[in-house]
Parts: structure tokens; sequence; C-alpha cells
């Protein structure tokens, strides 16, 4: 990058705007267009790409939806989801036949434990949408983000893009299978598409197709496509965005642009086919209720109200469901405060009735849908990554306030100079907090040996019941960074080099660099944390027990007919019968997800109790019983000296009822 001296911009003159060209007095931006797309492709690599193949699918939530995926194209039934035989109707189906698709061409078929190939590839073929569904978001962040911001080096573009791909909350929730991310970028494009509609239609050339004509029905078709992904909540978030988007810039006027016949008439073309054939053929469940039932009163109004039937849904409390929002944007949440100070300085501009620069219209249509969803499930049952979907907007905004602050670096008032520095300042005392708690670690350890099943090693303090995600984190001992000293070594330079590099540019006025400092650390941030995950694993994932099961049986130890059985809900153990491709039965597991499709009168019976476990040990076909942490007490006592553990990893075990040489 070559050198270049220009006058800075005051950020405080009522002209400046958030999408004034940067001007940064001691280097020049990176302008190219492809190095900014090289740097984002780079991160996306390095942070999600890379990690598609490992570690296997986690139980509960993970392995339970690729179960759903796994049974389409195992019974051909691409209308009812099944988990383990039973009807799964709590969700819409488009994660589960991309990843029925992904399955298909990517595996070499079930079983997926006869091998260590065959299980990557299976675990690179569910994860593979989400990692390419943040590609999507990056992209898209860029693409909208140049269009509302224009510059001549497209900074707001980039920093939404680099912003995205190494936020906390990003990457946290990407590395489980569920809907919120497909949904986050499809929601994401309606919005954008909807502006798009909105704006006055150019003059077409000469025989070609006028784009503005299209964009109103990609708006109707990326709807129709996000409540086959996450239901109806996408039409209370994009309707009611838009209804008062319109009402507040008195655009109503303009609805039919929106091509609101034509454009309904395609989304119900796309969005009803599946609802109605789910309904006709999911009928006769508990009380008569069917599909139409569970799913649009149970799973949408009564999981709102808090009154779902089963009751199995958390509600984070106030403090921590807004609070946490800082984590999961963590790094770059940190310069909040200065964004804000920008936002209240533009607060006239922004909220104005009579703005119409797509800039002004981008800015307070992601003001409108952010606040609109946060409020929505602080009121809701909610878990932590329902909000995923505002992590584009609110970066976007950071974004572009970063930008213009940029640009007037070199003469900031003493406020937003204050809320800058503090942002670096918070940042590099938070690494030094962190570079230092991780070398504690590392050296209180330093003399223990490495343990491969880092779940012997963890305190089990249970903080939050486990229904937090980074609950397992306070379950650290000093023991268990035996087993995290690569990770470890590699997020302390993160958090000690980071930080201070950054600090240092920022002082000497490099903004620019600062910024792309702290994504670096980030970057590297992340890739410990997933190593670190890796770590985690015999404890999140149940997969190493079908591992065992498939060895055991190719070595003819046990013989090919067995039962397999898993103790509690199958949420506990549900990477065993993904990777085994088989069907398990449930010893006292007639619960949560699986409660509702067990009262269809075709159920197949998978649901033992007690008494039928009891009865069954020890007599017919061998029982191999997997025992999760949470029932090993309950187990010993109700089978005492008649089990013989085969397996035991981090508390779990897997158990039969005869010794290996029985039949």
């Amino acid at each position: 990058m070559s050198a270049t001296h220009t006058t800075p911009i005051n950020t405080n003159s009522p002209s400046t705007r958030l999408d004034s060209p940067p001007i940064v007095p001691i280097a020049a931006p990176i302008r190219s267009s492809r190095s900014h797309l090289l740097i984002l492709l780079t991160l996306w690599l390095v942070i999600f790409f890379s990690a598609v193949f490992t570690p296997p699918l986690l139980d509960d939530a993970d392995s339970t939806h690729a179960q759903a995926a796994q049974s389409m194209l195992a019974t051909g039934d691409w209308v009812t989801l099944h988990v383990d035989g039973i009807r799964y109707l709590e969700k819409p189906p488009l994660p589960y036949w991309i990843t029925a698709l992904s399955l298909k061409l990517f595996t070499p078929g079930p079983p997926y434990a006869r091998s260590a190939d065959a299980e990557r590839a299976a675990t690179f073929a569910v994860h593979l949408h989400l990692a390419l569904v943040v590609l999507g978001l990056a992209l898209l962040g860029y693409a909208w983000a140049r269009r509302a911001f224009p510059s001549s080096n497209h900074h707001a573009a980039l920093y939404t893009s680099v912003f995205l791909l190494t936020s906390a909350g990003m990457f946290l929730f990407t590395r489980v299978f569920i809907p919120d991310a497909l949904l986050s970028l499809l929601l994401a494009f309606t919005l954008y598409a909807f502006l798009r509609s909105l704006e006055a239609p150019g003059k077409p050339l000469p025989g070609a197709i006028q784009i503005s004509a299209v964009w109103p029905y990609l708006t109707w078709l990326s709807l129709a496509l996000a409540v086959l992904t996450k239901g109806l909540v996408a039409i209370v978030f994009v309707g009611g965005s838009a209804i008062f988007y319109l009402y507040w810039t008195e655009s109503y006027r303009l609805w039919r642009r929106l091509r609101p016949l034509t454009g309904t008439l395609l989304f119900l073309a796309v969005a009803a086919p599946w609802h109605i054939l789910a309904g006709l053929r999911n009928t006769g469940g508990v009380n008569g209720h069917g599909f139409f039932w569970f799913y649009f009163i149970n799973e949408h109004v009564l999981r709102f109200l808090g009154r779902r039937i089963p009751r199995d849904y958390n509600k984070l409390p106030g403090y921590l469901y807004w609070s946490l929002h800082i984590v999961w944007l963590f790094p770059w949440s940190l310069f909040a405060p200065a964004a804000l100070v920008v936002a209240w300085r533009k607060r006239q501009e922004i909220l104005s009735r009579t703005a119409n620069s797509f800039r002004s219209q981008t800015i307070l249509l992601l003001l409108i849908f952010s606040a609109l969803l946060l409020v929505f499930f602080s009121i809701s049952t909610n878990q932590e990554y329902y909000t995923f979907p505002v992590y584009l907007p609110l970066l976007m905004l950071l974004a572009a306030a970063l930008a213009s602050i940029e640009s007037g670096i070199g003469s900031l008032d003493p406020t937003l100079r204050r809320a800058l520095s503090f942002a670096f300042a918070a940042y590099t005392l938070l690494g030094l907090a962190a570079s230092a708690a991780l070398a504690y670690g590392l050296w209180s350890s330093r003399n223990l040996p490495f343990v491969p099943d880092i779940g012997d090693l963890l305190a089990h303090r249970a903080v939050a019941g486990y229904t937090l995600s980074m609950s397992h984190f306070f379950d650290l001992t000093g023991p268990s960074f035996a087993a995290l000293r690569l990770p470890a070594s590699l997020a302390m330079a993160a958090f000690l080099f980071g930080p201070a590099i950054a600090w240092i540019l920022y002082a000497r006025r490099r903004f620019f660099a600062a910024i792309l400092a702290i994504s670096g650390a980030s970057a590297v941030f992340l890739v410990a944390a997933h190593i670190a995950f890796v770590r985690f694993n015999p404890m999140l994932s149940s997969a190493g027990f079908a591992r065992t099961i498939t060895q055991l049986e190719a070595s003819g130890r046990i013989s090919h007919n067995n039962i397999v059985l898993l103790y509690g809900d199958q949420a506990f153990g549900s990477s065993i019968p993904f990777y085994l491709d088989r069907r398990v039965d449930l010893v006292n597991g007639r619960t949560t997800s699986m409660y509702f499709g067990s009262t269809f009168p075709d159920a197949p019976p998978i649901f033992l109790s007690s008494a039928d476990l009891l009865a069954q040990w020890g007599h017919g076909e061998r029982k191999l019983l997997f025992v999760p942490l949470e029932r090993r007490d309950e187990v010993k006592h109700l089978l005492g000296n008649r089990q013989i553990i085969l397996q035991q990893t981090s508390g779990k075990a897997l158990i039969t009822d005869r010794p290996l040489h029985q039949p």
C-alpha cells in the first residue's frame, strides 16, 4: 500500500455523512474489491470451512436434526420428519432437505461408524451448509453495505463482512446443526430485496429484463423459504418491519412496487404445499391433535407464551438475555459506545420520515428489524441463539459508524475520541486478563500428563444446568489444561499480542490496520476455540460409542443381532443412532421432542420402562445399553451387578447384559 496524505474530515460537522469517503492520514487503505474478497475468503476458509470435518456430531440438537435428514433418505418421505422412527413435527423441512441431499452427495452411505473416513464424510455433509450459509451472510453483508455506504475504499462493506466472520456468536452457533443461520441469511436477503423493490425503476435496456421487476419476487420467494426454515416467525419479523418502515417513511404509496398479488401467489406456491401435505399425513396424535395443532398452536403460540407441551424450553433472565449480546458480538461489541455517539449525532437524519437515500433507508430498516426481533424474544421463551438474525444488521450498522469515524480519525472531538479509546483500551485489558488466566492454567498443568478424555478432568459444576452454550467452560480445572495446551497457547498468544498491536496502531492513527489486527487476533482465537471444541468432543458427543459397537460387530466379538438401547431422553446419545444408522430403543425416554410423535397409533414400540428393561435384561438377543452421566447412579441402582461395562467416556458408559464370549 502506498502512502497518502490528505486533510482529515471533522466527523462533528453536520455535513458529514456515514458514507463519507474514508481519508486515513498515514497509509492508504486497500481499495481493490478483489483484495477484500481475498481477505473474506481467507477468514472463512481458516475459521469455518476448515472446521466442517471435525469434531463428530454432538448429542442433542446436532445429531437429532441430522437424524431427521437421514430418515428422509432411508424412507423416501420428504414431507414428515422422523427421528428414531418417531414423527418429528417441530421444524419446517428446508434445512433437512438440504442436509439430506448433502448426505446423498458426499457420503458413501451409512452406517457412518464403520470407518473414520465415513464418519468424517458424514460430519462434513451435515455441517457443510452451515459454513456455506456463513459465507453467504458475509458476501450479502459486503454487497449490501457497499451499496448503502459507498466510499472510495468500501471499508464499511469490508468491516461488515470481517465483523461477521470473526464475532464470537457467529462462530459459536454454527458449530451445531440448527436452522437459525439459514434463517438469518434468508431474512437478511428478504429485507435487502424489499428495499431494492421500493426503488424507482430505472430505464430498461433494449431487449433486457428490467432488474427492478425481479426484486419484488425475490422478496416473496426468500420469505417463503424463510418460513420453510423456521416457521411463521419469519412473517412476523419481515412483515412487522416492513409495515412499520412503510408507515414511518410514508412510503405506503409505493406498495404496488412489491407486487402484492402475484408475490403472494408465489409465496403460497412455495410455502403452502409442504404445510398442507404435512397436515394431511399427520393426524391422530394425543387428544386427536395432528400436525396443524402441534405445529401452528403448540410450536408457535404456546411456545411464545411459555406453555408449550412438553415444557422443555427455558427463558433467559432479562439481564442475561440482553448482556450476552456483548459476548455474541465480541470483540466488535466493544465499539458500540462509539457507534452510539455517531448514531445520536445523526439521529435526525436516521429517523427522518423523508429520507430517500438507500443509506438512510438501510439504517432505518435494520434498526426496526433488530428492535422488533430483540423485543419479541425478550418476551417469548428463548434460547441464546434465537437472536442470531440480528447479528448482520447490528454489525453492519456498527461497521458503517466505524467507517465514518475512520474518515476523521485525525480530528475527533473528545467525546468520540474517548469512546473509541475505551474500545481499544477495554480490548487490551480483557486480552491481558485472558492471557494471564491462560498462562496460569498452562503453568499449573505443566507437569501433568495429557489425558485424551477431558471429561474425566472437569469439575461438572452444572452451572445453569448446562442450558447455556458455554456452561462447560465453568467446569475447567487445572488438570484439564493438560488436554488444552495447544489451543490455550494459541488463545494466549492471540489475546496477548493482538490487542497490543491494535492499540499501537490506533495510537498512531492507523485505524484500518488496527481493525485488521483485531480481526487477525480473533481469527487465531476462534481457531484455538475450535481445537478446544474438538478436545471436548468425548464429553459432548457419543459417536465413540457407535464406533465401539461397530468394531465389536466387525470383529465377531458380538453378533450383529443385538438391541441397542439409550437410557433417558434420546438427546443424551442421539449421535449413536445417527452414526449407526439404526433405530434404538429408549428406556424412560418418552420425553421432550419424542413425546408428541410417540402418541400416534403407528409409532414404533421403542419406548421401554425400567420394568421392561429388567424383564428383558439377560434374555433373548444381546442388549447394549448406553447410559449418560446424569443416569449412571439410577442405572446402577436398577441393574446392580448385572451389567458388564464395555466402554466408559466422560462419565458415560456402554454396558451389556452378558460377557462378550456368550452369544
